[in-house]
């Protein structure tokens, strides 16, 4: 640990599937918030945390930005306005080929409402541009407002990862390590794969399915004699039409589902899983306080 040590709290904010989570786990170095080609697929503020011999870069990972048509957005919402409020360093992710839209602007200024936190622009996405938009974008972000850095990245390609790293930790405050230095997040168990979960369960589905997907974990159970984790857990729909999505002819697409999510939940816990999945139907639970209560929100 070097005398200079840093550590402090980053946030990523922009207009849903702008590549928060992507850039969140490509610092990390491991898979602590999931990805999906939908909108609005992160839920919780997510804490990845990136270890070096300078500092800790602490990255809670929100849910987009956006205007709520549902109690869940509004709580969503919530969560973006409680995190915020506590960070050091916003980064606002724009990505390099998409035009600067009024989603952008209505975020950028409410970016004005965390006065304390640095504010710091990431063009993301840049392996999927031209140079010259690239170069147009960085133009159009410079002209948003006075940041404190604008950094174009690719976290696929993992292009300029370190210079936005170096960036973000030379804006945070002088402190010692705030987390273990084995800790990457401070997420259970239990939400990691409920989480695990919930992306298989988005892939390939329709548009309007994401913001009504739920899951809820019943049980977790080692099974030393088998060498085998068991897993009961609930996925939850608001209408019997989406259930019938989920499920698929003859239970097929549940199955995907269960395959692409073991693959997934077993390097996390390093044992073989046995998968349980039901669907259920909560009506219309986006909208009901009890129901969103109960489903963890």
């Amino acid at each position: 640990m070097t005398e200079n040590f840093r550590a402090g709290f980053v946030s990523f904010v922009g207009r849903p599937n702008v590549g928060k989570s992507t850039l969140t786990n490509a610092l990390v170095g491991e898979k602590v918030a999931i990805t999906s080609s939908k909108p609005q697929t992160t839920r919780h503020a997510i804490r990845g945390i990136v270890h070096t011999r300078d500092g800790q870069v602490i990255i809670v990972d929100t849910p987009g930005i956006h205007r709520p048509r549902t109690l869940l957005g509004e709580r969503l919402n919530s969560v973006v306005t409680a995190t915020l409020g506590d960070v050091d360093v916003i980064g606002f992710c724009i990505p390099a080929g998409d035009r600067i839209g009024p989603g952008d602007r209505f975020i950028n200024e409410q970016l004005d409402a965390f006065p304390r936190a640095k504010k710091v622009a990431i063009v993301t996405k840049t392996d999927s541009a031209s140079k010259s938009q690239v170069a147009e974008q960085l133009v159009a972000v410079s002209e948003l407002r006075e940041w404190e850095a604008i950094v174009p990245v690719s976290a696929h390609s993992r292009v300029q990862l370190d210079i936005l790293h170096s960036q973000l930790l030379g804006l945070l405050p002088t402190s010692p390590p705030l987390y273990d230095a084995d800790t990457t997040t401070d997420e259970t168990l239990e939400k990691r794969i409920a989480e695990l979960i919930r992306e298989a369960a988005l892939e390939g589905v329709s548009d309007e399915l994401p913001h009504s997907l739920a899951v809820t974990i019943d049980d977790i159970v080692d099974r030393d004699d088998k060498d085998l984790v068991e897993i009961y857990a609930n996925v939850w729909v608001e209408r019997d039409s989406q259930k019938g999505i989920i499920i698929g002819k003859g239970g097929a697409r549940l199955q995907e589902v269960g395959a692409r999510a073991r693959a997934a939940i077993e390097p996390l816990i390093g044992s073989q899983v046995f998968l349980s999945l039901r669907v259920k139907v909560a009506k219309e639970w986006q909208r009901d306080p009890k129901q969103l209560g109960r489903l963890g929100f």
